[in-house]
């Protein structure tokens, strides 16, 4: 127990009382400690507020302590209440850990060692993906501060600057194969695009934190400390693909012709030397001394790199002077193209290129010219029919080759301005050209303008397939026709072509022009035979004589007419499709599936079989009716021009048994072909023969009676 006079003793009390005091002026040295999070590097902020916590902790401790509480209770008892009630607030210790619990939120399991212990590019772009995910994240669940959160984010740049100097530094830069110190530098860019990304996601986050918790307008601006490592190696990679440029171009190029070993041998060595002097340069130093010294360095490179300039100049020159056309020409530049980009040896040629790009640009008028003379009026045109390439279709793939001839044309002014070319004078007038006249050839338009044409007519399969009507060439007399739109194979033709060249064709135009192929076969098949019969039955008419020979097999003919005058398209359509559709059935087992399919297979067959075999039967009905009118008018002809023999042969007995017996043999024949009502022609080719004779005979009889009178 505490002796009760030492409550009364005001020099203890007021010991007592000092001593609480300094423990708050010593606790508000840690409350009030804070650091500005724009110096130092992210770990550094890191630690700062995770070793807050931990003092703000053990001060807790302390002051739940046995002696804290007991000198608290007799400043209580004494009733020195303002030491006692004010002690928590003047020390701050309640704000201070709400700011820390709150930070902390964030600080916790921040990913930063991902970034620092990284060993190559690949493991830097992950950590800053980590990073920069778990800030994110945090930030919006966290009260840490936006004004905070930048030059955190700034603190971030600083380490990713300090990770890609420690990891590139290893490796040494400028003694790299071209090969692999581009696919590093572009791997570092990847890295340094990450960081673009995520930084941008962070500042559109942190607008809108600043909007949602009302805190006063800041410039949302994060600076990257790791930017003028960034320009430098953009820089460096550029410099080293110019070099290597230089470099191919002298090896592909000047050690063809006649300039001698020496002299190409000198030029490689040239600038080989001329890459040592920048060789030893630090690239990642960026500081103003390092600066200083990658200047001299390149000074010094480019002294030398003139020597071999001058070199390239007169080989190139003298190849252009003994080129004896333009094309040699275009071959030249090609072959130096990739050294254009150098303003020294782009001047010493600029005569020659003004003279190539004037052939470019006539080459490209005429191929405006051929244009604007249209598909239909041009040789492709006439061979597209003669390939059965419909006319839409045929358009397209003209106006792609001419898009293909102007494509090779500005390849070639590239040859001739080397890359960038665009950005010249002369480049952006032929550029502004080529854009125009590259809108004129957008295919689009045309295909946009058949499919509305198409969508507008009515082209289904279906109707009738014998169409019979009057024909004014012959008098209104009926002829026979098939009732098929030509329009339909035209149809099923464009849609194929257009889905060749990558068009989006609708389903239905799909599906009428499927219709129109599974009927085409047959379509063309009735259209050549029926065009065959009238053919046939013109060239019948035009020798009536043999009309009733042939009357069997016209017969014939409208017979199988007459059968299928009551087809209709529709029914090629479906049996085609029931057959298809069968087929897939029939692949289902066994069950009720497996036989369904099969009867339906069974039955697509059987229609298809059945239309199959009248457009056969018709083919082959007309063929033969076509084969024996034509057989038929022959030997018509030979009996006339043996009936004519008999009446002009000598009047001899042998000569008239041999040309009787010829006539005889053509009868014969005639009967062995079957021809229809061949007695009763008989009958009149006798009558013929009966009066040819007595005309002869009668002559003979005057001569007689001449002679003797």
């Amino acid at each position: 127990a505490m002796d009760a006079a030492l409550l009364s003793d005001s020099g203890f009390l007021n010991q007592l009382q000092g001593d609480v005091n300094g423990w708050i002026k010593e606790i508000q040295k840690v409350t009030k400690l804070d650091r500005d999070p724009g110096s130092g590097t992210t770990s550094q902020e890191i630690n700062f507020w995770l070793s807050m916590e931990r003092a703000l902790d053990r001060i807790e401790d302390q002051l739940a302590s046995d002696e804290i509480v007991l000198t608290m209770d007799v400043l209580k008892a004494a009733k020195r209440f303002h030491a006692t009630v004010s002690f928590r607030t003047d020390t701050g210790l309640k704000e201070a850990g709400d700011r820390v619990q709150k930070y902390n939120v964030l600080m916790k399991d921040f990913p930063i060692n991902e970034l620092l212990a990284a060993t190559d590019i690949g493991r830097i772009s992950v950590g800053v993906e980590l990073i920069f995910g778990h800030f994110i994240k945090k930030l919006k669940l966290t009260a840490y501060p936006v004004v905070r959160a930048l030059p955190l984010a700034e603190a971030i740049s600083r380490d990713l600057h300090d990770q890609l100097a420690k990891v590139l530094g290893h490796v040494r830069l400028m003694h790299m194969d071209y090969a692999d110190f581009d696919r590093l530098v572009r791997e570092t860019q990847g890295a340094l695009d990450v960081w673009e990304t995520q930084a941008k996601e962070l500042a559109n986050l942190a607008r809108e934190l600043t909007r949602k918790r009302s805190e006063k307008f800041i410039p949302i601006k994060i600076r990257a400390a790791h930017a003028p490592l960034q320009e430098r190696l953009r820089f460096v990679h550029q410099f080293r693909q110019q070099h290597e440029q230089l470099q191919q171009t002298i090896v592909r190029v000047m050690a063809q012709g006649g300039g001698g070993a020496g002299g190409d041998s000198s030029a490689i060595d040239e600038i080989r030397l001329a890459y040592d002097i920048v060789r030893i340069v630090d690239v990642l130093d960026v500081t103003p001394d390092g600066a200083d010294a990658w200047e001299r360095g390149e000074t010094a490179y480019n002294e030398r790199v003139a020597r071999v300039e001058n070199q390239i100049i007169a080989r190139l020159r003298d190849r252009l002077a003994t080129a004896r056309n333009a094309s040699e020409m275009f071959r030249v530049f090609s072959k130096f193209n990739a050294l254009f980009v150098r303003p020294k040896i782009r001047g010493a040629i600029q005569e020659y290129q003004t003279q190539l790009i004037s052939s470019v640009k006539d080459d490209i008028r005429r191929l405006h010219d051929t244009f604007k003379r249209n598909y239909r009026r041009s040789e492709a045109s006439v061979m597209s029919q003669l390939r059965d390439v419909p006319p839409v279709s045929g358009a397209i793939v003209w106006i792609r080759q001419i898009e293909r001839q102007l494509d090779m044309y500005m390849r070639r002014v590239e040859d001739v301005l080397g890359r960038g070319w665009e950005l010249y004078a002369e480049g952006q007038r032929l550029q502004a050209d080529s854009a125009s006249f590259r809108r004129k050839l957008d295919t689009r338009p045309l295909y946009d303008a058949w499919y509305n044409d198409i969508s507008r007519r009515d082209l289904t399969v279906g109707g009738r397939v014998f169409l019979v009507t009057r024909h004014r060439a012959t008098g209104n007399a009926f002829q026979l026709g098939i009732s098929f739109d030509a329009q339909l194979i035209t149809l099923f033709k464009e849609v194929r072509e257009l889905m060749l060249l990558g068009f989006q064709v609708p389903h239905t135009l799909v599906t009428m022009a499927r219709d129109g192929k599974r009927v085409y076969p047959y379509a063309v098949s009735l259209m050549e035979t029926t065009k065959i019969y009238r053919q046939a039955s013109h060239r019948l008419q035009q020798h009536p004589e043999v009309l009733a020979l042939a009357a069997g097999y016209r017969s014939d003919v409208m017979l199988c007419v007459r059968k299928g005058m009551g087809l209709k398209w529709q029914y090629f359509v479906m049996s085609s499709a029931s057959g298809a559709g069968g087929g897939v059935g029939g692949v289902g087992g066994g069950g009720i599936g497996g036989g369904a399919g099969a009867v339906v297979g069974a039955m697509g067959d059987s229609h298809e079989n059945r239309n199959a075999a009248f457009v056969r039967e018709f083919s082959g009905v007309v063929s033969l009716f076509q084969e024996k009118v034509e057989a038929l008018i022959a030997l018509n002809d030979e009996i006339n021009g043996a009936v004519r023999e008999l009446s002009v042969c000598p009047y001899v007995q042998a000569n008239f048994t041999a040309i009787l017996d010829r006539i005889q043999a053509l009868i014969d024949r005639l009967n062995l072909d079957n021809y229809a009502n061949l007695e009763q022609w008989v009958g009149e080719l006798d009558g013929r023969l009966e009066q040819v004779l007595t005309m002869r005979l009668s002559r003979a009889i005057h001569a007689w009676i001449a002679e003797f009178d």
